[in-house]
């Protein structure tokens, strides 16, 4: 993986992250945040692998 899809699949991660984080819903407890930004970056990380 080059440097530059690196990067943007950790934007993407983070703005998925921000963007739960501004929801307020009550069932996204800080455990569940941090869960959800884990398997936000794998997926990230792996689709641009797989589709670069």
């Amino acid at each position: 993986m080059c440097a530059t899809c690196a990067f943007t699949a950790a934007a993407g991660a983070a703005g998925f992250r921000t963007w739960l984080q501004t929801r307020g819903w009550a069932w996204l407890t800080p455990r569940r945040l941090r869960r959800l930004t884990v398997v936000s970056v794998i997926a990230a990380f792996a689709g641009m692998t797989i589709t670069f």
